[in-house]
């Protein structure tokens, strides 16, 4: 339980750690009185994706190391819980949601059953659940808890899947129809003679960013008033250290480091303002950063995604009251200089067998590497990216003669990771484009074609275009409201043109998006206004074609949106 009087300290590091920690103490003279507090280490992560084998790209590394792979990571977890039994007695392992879902294909073809044995045998204890493990809906959340085969696929490996050796928690992800939370809200270790409790939650927005099939039957409640009624339940039974395991996040200052906590924003922070003062430490996620912050009193961590970093987290706990006295933090580099660890490697070279040959197929080759990164719009990376306008192109590709497509948008949360330059494999294109998402081809008046622009700026994710679209973004324009985004002059009137012609407000014309966004997904919800609509091929599918018929594929120009300050005036 946090108490009034925190303040920051400075304590040693350990042969792993490789930077500052970060403490947040609780009347430190008090640790000096009676009885030795008891340490209780955390070992955290998030956003692992089912990146069982090294990421690679400009995902394969931080803080300047080459960084995860699971076989790296259950090491390094072993090695910073101690050699000693009591050390280890004294750890306890979670995470913070999106361990599966938008996964490599080593992992994704067999419905992450693989990772989720990777992060069982490597010890894992309690983890929240993210947005993505509501990818493929409820019951296979269940299934993923539980076991059993697929109901579709079987146990498509040969072998049993007996389900997840640790414990999803979702205090705020509730059954509709019964009001009853989807899996247990929380969970409780006894360590040394003292209870820590441990909440588990989701983003209250997974419906705006989850397919509507995924949260089909699912409420999600608000997460500070969630945790506060769950630390209140956890008090009534003798738990005063709490934990929340959250699945949302913020980020700092681009200059920040892994464990600083430079101009730090996000959801997070409000949300971890109006948090109950009995909770501790919130372990978070969902943004794939790095932070080692403090706010509200609270130590607020989180430990980027992939695996590349794990979070140690320690505790001092007053035996008596069973209150935390202190917390600190420590961000350690998952590096790839240490042994590997014989069982991952085991699981690992047991589901590439299974996979066969199909994973190392090349499907295209690119003339140079093809980055996922959004170019500067506004002063942030909102802008076009390389990778992101090459699939715009081949989903208009794929539905421009069939389907008379005048042009296409991807999300940029669809593009997971970079190309490299040279051969591309089928696995390499699926790990760009994991979620297997139809593309849909739709009607749309040009008013609500400018509609859906000005959305961007609304919900702060640009949608990146096919080389068919051109348009002219004003740097002095308004931005729309949740409520009426049309009434936003972000777009220059006029500007917007496909394939050469000028859009009209009256004018009907035909686009391509996937299934995600033509539902309303990333808060499009334009889209859904979308009339004769057609299903057609998986992106994927259409991507690999592209990749197929085209290569050696370039790096596009990134000239597709412009600004008025690039743009003379008229």
């Amino acid at each position: 339980m946090s108490v009034p009087g925190m303040r920051r300290a400075a304590i040693g590091l350990t042969a792993l750690a490789a930077a500052a920690l970060s403490t947040v103490a609780v009347n430190p003279n008090q640790a000096e009185a009676g009885p030795k507090p008891v340490d209780v280490k955390l070992l955290a992560l998030n956003d692992f994706h089912g990146n069982l084998e090294p990421p690679t790209g400009s995902s394969g590394s931080i803080a300047g190391q080459p960084a995860g792979g699971a076989e790296y990571l259950a090491t390094q977890l072993a090695a910073l819980r101690g050699a000693t039994e009591e050390e280890q007695e004294r750890t306890i392992t979670v995470a913070a949601g999106d361990l599966i879902g938008a996964s490599p294909l080593l992992s994704a073809a067999f419905h992450d059953e693989p990772t989720i044995e990777a992060l069982t045998m490597a010890g894992l204890d309690f983890a929240s659940v993210g947005n993505h493990e509501f990818d493929e809906g409820a019951n296979e959340l269940l299934r993923i808890q539980n076991g059993g085969c697929h109901p579709v696929d079987g146990c498509a490996d040969g072998t049993p899947y007996k389900g997840a050796g640790f414990q999803y928690l979702s205090a705020n992800a509730f059954k509709t129809a019964t009001g009853q939370p989807l899996l247990p809200p929380y969970g409780i270790k006894k360590v040394a003679g003292v209870k820590v409790g441990f909440i588990g939650m989701t983003l209250e927005g997974t419906p705006q960013i989850v397919s509507q099939e995924g949260v089909a039957g699912l409420t999600f409640a608000d997460e500070a008033e969630t945790a506060n009624k769950w630390a209140r339940v956890l008090r009534a039974q003798g738990v005063e250290s709490i934990v929340v395991l959250l699945h949302e996040g913020g980020q700092q200052d681009s200059t920040g480091g892994i464990n600083d906590c430079k101009g730090f924003t996000g959801p997070i922070v409000d949300i971890t303002n109006r948090m109950d003062p009995a909770i501790d430490v919130v372990v978070s996620g969902h943004t794939h950063q790095a932070y080692n912050c403090e706010v509200n009193g609270k130590l607020v961590t989180s430990a980027s995604s992939f695996g590349r970093l794990v979070t140690d987290i320690d505790l001092k706990i007053d035996r008596r009251t069973g209150d935390v006295l202190t917390a600190s933090a420590n961000n350690v580099v998952v590096t790839r200089d240490v042994a590997k660890d014989p069982a991952q490697t085991e699981l690992i070279t047991r589901y590439k067998t299974a996979l066969g040959p199909v994973a190392t197929k090349v499907v295209g080759t690119t003339a140079e590497p093809l980055d996922r990164v959004q170019e500067t719009l506004f002063g942030t990376a909102k802008g076009e990216s390389e990778l992101g306008n090459v699939i715009a192109d081949a989903q208009l590709a794929a539905t421009d003669t069939e389907q008379g497509a005048l042009g296409a948008f991807m999300n940029p949360g669809g593009v997971r990771a970079d190309l490299d330059a040279g051969p591309v494999t089928y696995e390499e294109a699926f790990t760009v484009q994991p979620f297997a998402n139809n593309l849909v081809t739709l009607d749309l008046t040009g008013a609500q074609l400018y509609c859906v622009l000005e959305q961007q700026f609304v919900v702060g994710r640009t949608l990146y275009p096919s080389s068919s679209v051109r348009y002219t973004v004003d740097v002095d324009g308004v931005t729309g409201t949740t409520a009426d985004p049309c009434a936003g002059t972000r777009v220059v009137r006029g500007s917007l043109t496909l394939g050469g012609v000028t859009v009209t407000d009256a004018g009907t014309y035909r686009v391509t998006v996937n299934n995600f966004l033509a539902g309303g997904g990333d808060g499009f919800t334009t889209l859904k206004s979308g009339t004769n609509q057609v299903t057609g091929m998986i992106d994927l599918d259409a991507f690999v074609a592209y990749l197929t018929a085209s290569s050696p594929v370039s790096a596009p120009a990134l000239d597709r949106i412009r600004t008025t300050a690039e743009v003379p005036a008229a």
